[in-house]
């Protein structure tokens, strides 16, 4: 049986959605068929997340070819980027957490450029996101576990215990040999957390793959990661519509959306205080940790970050997160290419002027480019 052409998916478990926007062709314009149609397929096997997969090609055994490949790459970086899980043949992050203070480990170029490319972003970013920051992290993973398994219960991890794990943190100690391929963790209570930035430098890579093989057309949505090529192509817009999720609102809810965004060739990131959470005695404590005060940062609801680079975009929506908004917007307006929506705790809503250029709230469209 052949796949349907559009496929409506009703849950969605992360923010940022792919929107799907029809808008009427410039008036005076001829509308004719276009050569492409448009496929959508989804797969939830990676990264804890459903990546789904909007893209316009010539067949559908066209689609079915790249949507293999993008399955089947993700699974193969989703364990290579893997902190809890050991894989039979594979040297993964686990693997080198687990060799901490013992021995360099071997591992394959991905997860050199990963650790090369997360250890770049937090000097440039000053320190906020960091992927030594496993031993703090990890406390919190486990406290959050039980709080949600056992709500009754939940408890938060002692601060004591915070602070003597936050010794244990010193991006210098991670150790990368990139000649001989291998990485060494110098302290042997360190542990590597590349959750910040494993899922859309794992989108980039497999973006940039898909490009050379000749895709010119496609959205992918990682959670709460959305990664663009060319425009859409139905002979109708010039930009992808990528929604913008309301934290106030339910992520099922019909007037779920914010605003909306139009880009091509770009990602959009999303970082909010209501994706990974858990209460306790009736406060909601989210996973974004303050690296000052090891506990979770509550400057904002969501921050919202566009980038041409995946990988960037998902490091940088989390350093902005944790940054006080005078510091955070000082921080994006210094980026090239870099644009942020910053939602304030009262629902206020701020934005860069090259964002601004872009939403639907001032006026963006998807029908022409900006």
């Amino acid at each position: 049986m052949s796949r349907p052409t559009v496929r409506v998916i009703l849950r969605l478990r992360y923010p940022v959605a792919v929107a799907l926007l029809m808008v009427l062709a410039i008036s005076g314009c001829q509308w004719h068929k276009p050569r492409y149609t448009k496929y959508t397929d989804s797969f939830f096997n990676t990264f804890d997340t459903v990546v789904t997969v909007v893209m316009y090609t010539r067949t559908e055994q066209e689609f079915d070819l790249y949507f293999e490949k993008i399955n089947t790459r993700f699974q193969e970086l989703h364990r290579l980027y893997d902190i809890y899980n050991s894989y039979e043949g594979i040297n993964n992050i686990r693997t080198i957490n687990d060799n901490a203070g013992i021995r360099p480990v071997e591992v394959d170029k991905e997860i050199i450029d990963l650790i090369v490319f997360a250890r770049d972003w937090y000097r440039r970013t000053g320190g906020q996101t960091n992927i030594a920051m496993g031993s703090v992290l990890r406390l919190w993973h486990e406290y959050r576990r039980q709080g949600v398994d056992d709500p009754d219960n939940a408890q938060l991890p002692p601060l004591a215990a915070l602070q003597e794990a936050a010794n244990h943190t010193d991006i210098d100690k991670v150790i990368v040999d990139t000649e001989n391929s291998t990485v060494f963790l110098a302290d042997k209570d360190m542990n590597l957390d590349v959750g910040a930035v494993a899922k859309g430098y794992a989108t980039e890579l497999v973006v940039q793959e898909l490009i050379a093989e000749g895709l010119e057309s496609a959205m992918i949505s990682s959670g709460g990661q959305i990664r663009t090529i060319g425009k859409p192509l139905d002979g109708v817009r010039e930009r992808w519509g990528v929604g913008i999720h309301d934290p106030s609102q339910s992520i099922l809810s019909e007037n779920n959306l914010l605003d909306v965004i139009f880009v091509n060739d770009a990602s959009v990131a999303n970082s909010g205080d209501y994706q990974r959470y858990y209460t306790v005695n009736g406060k909601v404590y989210h996973h974004l940790i303050d690296p000052q005060t090891f506990m979770p940062a509550e400057h904002y609801r969501v921050v919202t970050v566009m980038a041409e680079d995946s990988g960037a975009a998902d490091f940088l929506s989390t350093a902005l997160f944790l940054l006080p908004y005078e510091e955070s917007r000082s921080l994006a307006e210094t980026l090239d290419g870099v644009e942020a929506i910053w939602v304030m705790s009262d629902g206020r809503v701020e934005a860069t002027h090259g964002m601004k250029r872009i939403m639907r709230s001032h006026g963006a469209t998807g029908s022409k480019a900006q």
